[in-house]
Order: structure tokens, then C-alpha cells, then sequence
């Protein structure tokens, strides 16, 4: 192992095989750094697994609309938890196996399966021996958090990096935090048929911030299992299991499912050592533009810095933070980050795509509006639920965001970020190709309903799909 290196990588996540991806293409002196276990927090338990058991337990779910539609023998089909859970790990495992695989590859004899600690903003300590740094990117990524106050009850709570390594669920399990992780996965354990209950210190749910899209949001997700929003929840255990708490509210489990966020990987880090001021939770100053320290060659990156802990942009701050490392200067560059994009898998999906309501809330905007329970496509399959609100500037109609929860959310959110990153207007995107019968043709509901009050603002020539014969604009 090198006494010096150009660049060290502290941390093999997403973030970090990112850096380590733009720092290879300019040195070959580095070392990526990362006690294990490797596989990143998204395949080993993040994304993928959590995204096979909700998969598993739509598909369950669909057998009571099957009546309905002329199928019979639904009543017969039972539900194996603890083969659930294997089948779960199973794809779980084949995931983490090739980002192993791929990490090892990417990092080659640079790779150092050790803890690191830094010893100052040019000085780490991996093991028993010290290494010098000229650029040192952090990317040690986040842990679930359990507030101190809960932790004398471990025994009874589960997170998302434990749950999918159970080989039996109770009967009776509460939610606490109903962001994107505890909505998805408490829908999803509810429809495989373990009584849940969800709890909310806020009444807004899934990252949703648009008070009719949360309401819709609200009604629909109460529909599937119990919710108490609006008020803090306090635990305590009892002879029958695990008592619940939350203003009026209360109810008694066996577990408790605890998705009240994430903490950043730094406490055991060594950021006192750089010299810079931490705040109250030991984090320093971090340029969101450039993933840097203070005015340090060092660079915090990916969930750990606490902006966005979403893969998609811990990939964009961990190629950020590489390549902005060895930009002339030091402090130069500046990256054009995509629009914010924020999807919970739950059904109907729930989704945030570029400013939120809240974030406009005081600028002058048009909404468009859709209602899923009207829409031709969704009405076909029986999925007619949910709501769009869309968010473009008034004086020019350009498209700024939008909030929904909708069937097949996902699709129309990467369509709107598209939009957004391309500057489009209500009336450019009116004149993108909508198929018959789509769910995308709801989006179109939105869009035409923003056209209509944006009176202010000309329809503008468009966009000319075919500059040699400039047709008329088609909305």
C-alpha cells in the first residue's frame, strides 16, 4: 500500500465508485478505501430488495380484483412469508454479488478493505498505518436512524437494512416515519397480510408536499392499512407486545418498523480533525455545487452529506466530487445538477419531479390539473386513483415542477423531468406525441388545463418537427 497517493476514496458506494470512476481517467495513484461489506447500500438493502418484496406483494394484492374480471379461484392463493423473504434475499444477493464483482474490478489492487480515519484534511490512518492524501473524497454513506430515546428497545425494531434479513415476520407490525421507505415498504407488508399500522409526526406523507395531492394520497394509502399522521410517536413495551403511542392514538404490535431517516457516516470519521467548524451534528460546510469541504481538497459525497440520499444523485455528486478534484484551481468548476427527481414505489406511485409545491408556494405559477379516476387508461385496468398537479411559470408557461400520486407515476415524472431539463413550455409539451389509450395522456389532461390559464402568456411558435415543412402546433 502507497504512504502517498494522488487521491483516496473513503467509502465504496454508489458516491464513491462514482469519484473513483472520473478520478481513474487521471491518475493511477489512489486508493479506495471501505471496510465492507461491498455492494452498495442499494443493492444490499435499499433499492433492490425492497423493490422485489413490493413486486411480490402487488402481484399478491391484484388476486382481489380478479372476481371482478371473470377469473375465479383466487380465494385459494396463499402467502409464504418466509419464502417471500428468500425469494427477496435471493435477488437481493444476485445484485450485490455483481456490484462486488464490479467493485473489485473498477478498484483493482487499489482497493484496501479497511476502516479509515482521517488524521487531518491531507493525512488518513488505515489500520496501523498513515497515508498522505493530496485529495481525500468522503462517501461513506448513511445508516437508518434510531432516535437514542427508542434504542433500549432494539429488540423489537426492525429498519430497513434488517427487515430483509428476517426469516419470519409477526403478525402485527407498526410503521413509524411514512416517507418513501416506511410508505412502501408498509403497503407492501400489509398487502402480503401482516396487520400494519403507520405513524407520522407530519401529515404529509411520501415526501409529498402539495396539500390536495397529499390529501388524495392520504385517502388512498388509509384505504390499505391504519394511519395516524400529526403527531410524534412514542413506544414503550407491555405483556403483549410493543405499545404505540401518537396523540390519540395508539396501538399495540409485535415490531416496529422504524423509517424515520437516515444518519450520515461521519460520527467515527475524524472530521474534527480538519480544522474547519462542524455543526451540532458534526457536519462541516459543504458546497452543494461541489461536493467540497470548506476550501479543503476534500470532498464529502453521496448520502453522507445529507442533501439528497437517492442513488441517482450520489452517482452525479460522487462524478462531481472526481472530477471537480482535479479541475485547475481546485474551485472552479460548477456542474449543472438535473432536475430533483423523487419516486416512492408504493401503488399508486407517489412522485416529486423538479420544484415542489412548497418550493413555488410563494412565486406566481399556473397549476394543471389531472384526476386519475377519470382517465380512460387507468379505468381499464382498475387503477383509477390518484391525482397530478403540474407547476409552470405564469408570465411564460414554462414547465418548474410537479407533484402526484397516480398509477405509473414513475414514467410520467421521468417524462415531466425531461421536460424541465430541456426548459420546455406547457405548449412545447403539448405538442409531444401522446398514444392512445396511455396513462401518459393523463399528463396531457394537466398540461391542456395549464394552457388554458396562461393568459397572459402568447402560444409560441413551438417546437418545428420538421424544419424543411414548419407545421402549424398541434395541442
Amino acid at each position: 500500500m502507497q504512504n502517498h497517493v494522488d487521491v483516496a476514496i473513503i467509502g465504496a458506494g454508489s458516491a464513491g465508485l462514482s469519484a473513483l470512476r472520473q478520478v481513474r481517467k487521471i491518475t493511477g495513484n489512489y486508493l479506495l478505501i471501505d471496510p465492507g461489506p461491498l455492494g452498495t447500500t442499494c443493492a444490499r438493502v435499499g433499492c433492490m430488495p425492497s423493490k422485489a418484496l413490493i413486486h411480490i406483494a402487488n402481484d399478491y394484492h391484484r388476486r382481489r380484483s380478479f372476481a371482478g374480471m371473470g377469473i375465479s379461484g383466487a380465494e385459494h392463493l396463499r402467502c409464504d412469508i418466509p419464502a417471500v423473504l428468500r425469494h427477496v434475499r435471493t435477488l437481493r444477493d444476485r445484485f450485490t454479488t455483481g456490484m462486488i464483482e464490479a467493485t473489485r474490478e473498477l478498484a483493482g489492487e487499489q482497493y484496501v478493505e479497511e476502516r479509515a480515519v482521517l488524521i487531518g484534511p491531507t493525512r488518513i490512518q488505515i489500520g496501523d498505518r498513515l497515508v498522505d492524501a493530496d485529495r481525500i473524497i468522503l462517501a461513506p454513506g448513511a445508516r437508518p436512524m434510531i432516535p437514542r430515546e427508542w434504542q433500549p428497545f432494539s429488540g423489537h425494531i426492525l429498519t430497513s437494512s434488517t427487515i430483509f434479513e428476517q426469516n419470519v415476520l409477526p403478525g402485527r407490525i407498526a410503521v413509524i416515519g411514512l416517507g418513501p421507505v416506511g410508505l412502501e415498504i408498509g403497503q407492501a407488508l400489509g398487502r402480503l397480510g401482516i396487520q400494519m399500522t403507520g405513524f407520522n409526526t407530519s401529515s404529509e406523507i411520501g415526501g409529498l408536499s402539495d396539500p390536495e395531492v397529499n390529501a388524495v394520497a392520504g385517502k388512498i394509502f388509509a384505504k390499505e392499512f391504519t394511519l395516524h399522521t400529526g403527531a410524534a410517536a412514542t413506544i414503550k413495551t407491555t405483556a403483549n407486545g410493543v405499545e404505540v403511542h401518537a396523540g390519540t392514538a395508539t396501538a399495540t404490535v409485535d415490531k416496529i418498523l422504524v423509517a424515520t431517516g437516515v444518519r450520515p457516516n461521519i460520527d467515527e470519521l475524524g472530521m474534527e480533525t480538519l480544522g474547519i467548524e462542524l455543526d451540532g451534528h458534526g457536519m462541516p460546510p459543504v458546497d452543494p455545487h461541489t461536493s467540497q469541504i470548506g476550501d479543503l481538497s476534500v470532498y464529502l459525497a453521496g448520502d453522507a452529506n445529507g442533501y439528497a440520499p437517492i442513488l441517482h444523485e450520489a452517482l452525479d455528486e460522487g462524478f462531481i466530487a472526481g472530477r471537480h478534484s482535479f479541475e485547475a484551481d481546485g474551485a472552479s468548476a460548477c456542474y449543472c445538477r438535473r432536475p430533483p427527481l423523487r419516486i416512492v414505489f408504493s401503488d399508486p406511485q407517489c412522485a416529486v419531479v423538479g420544484r415542489s409545491f412548497t418550493e413555488l408556494r410563494d412565486t406566481s405559477i399556473v397549476i394543471g390539473h389531472v384526476d386519475f379516476r377519470q382517465q380512460a387508461r387507468a379505468i381499464l385496468e382498475g387503477r383509477n386513483a390518484g391525482v397530478l398537479r403540474l407547476y409552470a411559470e405564469s408570465s411564460s408557461g414554462r414547465i418548474l415542477g410537479a407533484e402526484m400520486v397516480a398509477p405509473e407515476a414513475e414514467h410520467l415524472a421521468h417524462l415531466l423531468a425531461a421536460c424541465i431539463q430541456a426548459n420546455m413550455t406547457v405548449h412545447n409539451a403539448l405538442q409531444l406525441p401522446f398514444y392512445h389509450p396511455t396513462l401518459e395522456e393523463g399528463l396531457r389532461t394537466a398540461l391542456r388545463d395549464a394552457a388554458t390559464q396562461l393568459t397572459e402568456s402568447p402560444s409560441p411558435e413551438g417546437l418545428h418537427l420538421c424544419e424543411s415543412c414548419p407545421e402549424s402546433v398541434l395541442q
